[in-house]
């Protein structure tokens, strides 16, 4: 993006070219991952929230971290193969640590306070184990088979490999299927936030309470900073790599 932020930058634009305004779209509740494709007066818009104000602040963020000279990474300047390697080590692995952790601490949580908190503690166990299972099987499907072929499909595109063999008829199949999961995981974060109006602790909260909450919003961070990696730089680039190299 090398114009102007305006009402109508899209919220990917913003965050593709400017990864280190990622935080500051987190605290304000905008959604850069799923709905990276609304423009920033739609986002700001459905989040109760002035788009005037929220350009402001993205710009003030922006200056700032091009005085200090240390921006984030800029994920849409290397190549696909390595992005690909970052999630898997980065994001694949993070959640295949933390989702089981998780679980576990919901569980002792809700033995401890069923008594009072039974009814919430049961609705956000039932939500994050759904999170879990289908995360799982969607990190298998994108390490299994839409992965490699985005390798494959840059290996050949730079004649370091054969031509890949296309099984799912074009890699935007696959892309639109994780997209659509995607879409299902960003749901289940905003009912865990709803079933736990907004991870505010009860006055009785333990220390386990404390550090479950904590666990979901750095799942909720980690997550999107995922989603936003895949469906605003990593899908959109293998999909013109395909048309590119005439797969």
């Amino acid at each position: 993006m090398n114009g102007e932020i305006s009402e109508n930058t899209s919220v990917a634009e913003v965050v593709t070219q400017h990864p280190q305004t990622r935080l500051l779209l987190e605290e304000m509740g905008i959604d850069y991952c799923c709905g990276g494709k609304h423009s920033l007066k739609e986002s700001c818009n459905k989040s109760g929230l002035s788009w005037q104000d929220v350009i402001g602040k993205l710009k003030e963020t922006i200056e700032q971290s091009d005085s200090e000279k240390s921006p984030s990474k800029n994920w849409t300047e290397v190549s696909l193969t390595e992005l690909v390697e970052h999630i898997i080590t980065a994001h694949h692995k993070y959640l295949k640590e933390n989702l089981p952790r998780l679980k576990s601490l919901s569980d002792k949580v809700h033995n401890a306070h069923k008594e009072h908190h039974g009814k919430m503690i049961q609705e956000l166990k039932r939500a994050l184990e759904t999170l879990r299972i289908d995360i799982e099987m969607h990190l298998a499907k994108e390490e299994q088979i839409l992965f490699p072929l985005i390798k494959e499909m840059e290996a050949f595109a730079k004649n370091q490999g054969p031509r890949p063999t296309v099984h799912c008829g074009s890699v935007e199949n696959p892309i639109r299927q994780m997209e659509a999961e995607h879409d299902a995981a960003g749901d289940l974060l905003a009912q865990m936030r709803r079933i736990t109006s907004e991870y505010k602790l009860p006055d009785d909260a333990c220390e386990s309470f404390k550090g479950l909450y904590d666990g979901l919003r750095e799942l909720e961070r980690d997550l999107h900073e995922h989603i936003h990696l895949e469906n605003n730089i990593l899908f959109p680039k293998s999909i013109d790599l395909e048309k590119k190299v005439n797969l």
